[in-house]
């Protein structure tokens, strides 16, 4: 019972898992406190990635995963895995074989601890029963410290039957260490920036993480500073800010982002990774500029390349004395006139040279046509919710966010299957929210029966499925190679009726989706997107589960993307006037 004691007084009251009989302690005592929440996953690996989505969701949470002994354990790797490249702080939590039992090769029993350290804060099995409040003690206290990040604890179950002393009354969590920078170093890095004639923030998923966008976007107002967000920090700034000029990298990008970035002489990274996605080469991406460097992690400053400058900081902090120091300066009339090189960088982004061609009439649809028409039928206060593939990467180029925690996303790992159980922790985490799952084909086929969790558990969310029946970046990638090679999905389904289109496409989204006990549209022209998205709302309402729109593309989309941020390949068309280009983008920035 203390391991649920810690955890309730942490803060925690939502968990997802899979019991099994090594776990069945801490199961007995969740079910006789009452007080933590429990969704019952169909896939342990699924439940890590509930987690996840929890944690993702808001400022805060921390998820929590339950498995038993074995392979439990090591199908939550792939989540640890993921939290652990994003910085997400989830608690998963193993059962293990009794003690004198590990040494024999046990059922079941894994050093699932020697398993997942390399993708985790800390990993232990607790081998005395006395030290379970305290490792529970530690967990909370790393996964919230430094750089966040998941942790495993493993439990015999010897030790989860043993009676201990322990006075939750005077419990409390141990004081959480972030880094913070001095004045003196930002008053460095201002007058660094005052020198410069182009200068350029990078935001990225660590000012998510401390929820510090609002104070992002008063610093950039405060400058003058066009902001360029990573896809991890996408919504720190909104889509249609001033100053947000576009992100940059090889594929989640926009062709005036890259260009913004190539104009620049000067970037000031906050919360970021300097990821290979974003950056391509450090040769290209670093060429004429000089960049600060300000992470929470020490060792992340000067592992892709060494800054000019680097602070190591909570992003909060930082931005904190960012903003108090530019205040000061602005009242002395000491900052830089910066207007003339916002405006240039939101020249590029009105200009339609910039901008690619999304209004394509074809049937079956092309992706881009999709990603326009969720533009239209979306409000500002939507989420995305997406993992990896061209679904993701178009997504990244053609959909527009509006706040932070509103595109979520594992943006390192990009499993395949993600997509659906991160929904569902999204769902957990927030019951009035606005979700939209994007998944291509090969995404939703790896998990889908989670489906089934989010029918049995009142967990509605609307999922936007893009089939073309492909693995379509694998295809893509393999034209180096001169190949189409193990990467067709489609087949003819001898269960579907010969004159229905889908028959070629193999799976029948439609038959799987409502035998796990949700509602399915399916859709294949752009005039019927609006129609059914209405009638996936009317449903989710009516029946409180998950709702998929299949939309069939073209089997063949090649999506832009490059080996450097100055060597993009558009493969489609770019547009040549307002009505190929998205009806919010035009609204917004064409008029």
């Amino acid at each position: 019972m203390a391991a649920v004691l810690v955890m309730e007084k942490e803060g925690v009251t939502q968990a997802f898992g899979v019991p099994g009989a090594a776990i069945n302690p801490l199961y007995a005592q969740l079910r006789e406190r009452q007080t933590i929440g429990h969704v019952l996953a169909r896939h342990v690996e699924g439940a890590s990635h509930m987690a996840e989505g929890y944690t993702r969701a808001k400022a805060g949470n921390i998820g929590v995963c339950i498995g038993t002994s074995g392979p439990a354990g090591t199908d939550m790797v792939t989540g640890l895995y993921s939290a652990s490249a994003d910085s997400i702080p989830i608690l998963c939590i193993t059962g293990q074989a009794p003690r004198a039992r590990l040494h024999k090769e046990d059922f079941q029993a894994v050093d699932i601890a020697s398993i997942v350290k390399p993708v985790t804060k800390w990993a232990t099995t607790v081998l005395e029963p006395a030290q379970v409040p305290r490792a529970f003690q530690q967990a909370f206290h790393l996964m919230r410290s430094g750089r966040p990040g998941p942790v495993l604890i493993d439990l015999p179950f010897d030790v989860m039957m043993a009676e201990i002393e322990f006075d939750i009354d005077t419990y409390a969590p141990l004081p959480v260490y972030k880094p913070a920078a001095t004045r003196a170093q930002i008053d460095k890095a201002l007058d660094m920036l005052e020198l410069a004639e182009r200068p350029l923030i990078v935001a990225g998923g660590g000012i998510v993480n401390a929820d510090a966008s609002e104070l992002l976007v008063e610093f950039a107002e405060l400058t003058g500073i066009p902001v360029i967000p990573t896809l991890m920090g996408w919504g720190t700034i909104p889509d249609d800010h001033p100053l947000m000029a576009g992100m940059c990298g090889l594929q989640t990008s926009h062709r005036y982002g890259n260009a913004n970035m190539l104009a620049s002489d000067f970037v000031l990274g906050i919360g970021n990774r300097w990821a290979n996605r974003h950056t391509g080469s450090p040769e290209v991406y670093c060429k004429g500029r000089k960049f600060i460097h300000v992470d929470i992690e020490p060792t992340q400053i000067g592992r892709v390349f060494a800054p000019d400058y680097g602070i190591v900081s909570d992003a909060k902090a930082a931005l904190q004395l960012f903003v108090q120091a530019a205040r000061e300066r602005a009242a002395q009339r000491r900052l830089p006139e910066r207007s003339a090189w916002a405006a240039e960088c939101q020249d590029r982004k009105r200009d339609v040279q910039y901008l690619r061609k999304t209004n394509y009439d074809s049937v079956p649809m092309k992706p881009q046509r999709v990603y326009q028409c969720m533009n239209n039928a979306f409000g500002k206060d939507v989420t995305y919710v997406s993992t990896i593939g061209l679904s993701q990467i178009a997504a990244a180029q053609f959909l527009h966010v509006y706040g932070p925690r509103q595109w979520i996303n594992c943006g390192q790992a990009g499993p395949l299957g993600w997509t659906v159980p991160a929904a569902l922790g999204v769902r957990a985490a927030d019951p009035g929210r606005k979700i939209v799952a994007l998944s291509g084909d090969y995404d939703f086929q790896f998990m889908l029966e989670e489906l089934a969790v989010g029918a049995q558990f009142k967990l509605p969310y609307l999922h936007i499925v893009v089939n073309n029946s492909y693995l379509g970046l694998i295809r893509q990638s393999q034209r180096g190679f001169g190949m189409d090679y193990c990467v067709q999905l489609a087949f003819d389904n001898i269960n579907t009726p010969a004159d229905e289109p889908v028959r070629s496409y193999g799976v029948d989204h439609m038959k799987v989706v409502e035998g796990l006990g949700c509602k399915a549209i399916r859709v294949h022209r752009s005039d019927e997107i609006a129609p059914a998205i209405r009638q996936a709302e009317a449903w989710m309402e009516e029946y409180r589960v998950p709702v998929v729109v299949e939309v069939l593309l073209e089997q063949v989309t090649n999506i832009a993307m490059g080996t450097e941020i100055d060597n993009v390949v558009e493969f489609e068309d770019l547009a040549t006037s307002k009505s190929d280009v998205p009806t919010a983008i035009a609204a917004a920035m064409l008029d």
